[in-house]
């Protein structure tokens, strides 16, 4: 049995993020609540907040749906696109700003704050 530890830092089976897609949960971060946006690419996951840098709004356009053009994350609210890379923005309003990155990692199938 998983310790409580092992238990709150859970984000995600990986299996539940779709291939080249993302999910958003729920989680604290620097002692406050936050919408995580996580990103699966084969065993490699990547995380930011699901904030978008240019006006601080959520980037999915309904809660957990994102919407992608060419491999890119696409800001619903202002069309700001980033890559999913490394997060930087490389079009729209906000061009060379990142995402703020969340650490995790891959542990036993699961996704887990770092």
């Amino acid at each position: 049995m998983a310790d409580s530890e092992d238990v709150s830092n859970s984000l995600s089976p990986v299996a539940a993020i779709p291939e080249g897609g993302f999910i958003a949960v729920e989680a604290v971060v620097d002692g406050g609540y936050e919408s995580i946006l996580l990103f699966r690419k084969g065993d490699e996951v990547r995380a930011w907040l699901n904030v978008c840098p240019h006006a601080g709004r959520r980037l999915d356009y309904l809660p957990g749906k994102f919407l992608m053009d060419k491999g890119n994350l696409v800001c619903a609210a202002h069309g700001a696109t980033f890559r999913t890379s490394d997060g930087e923005c490389v079009a729209g309003p906000c061009r060379g700003e990142h995402l703020r990155v969340v650490p995790v990692a891959v542990v036993e199938g699961e996704v887990r704050l770092a």
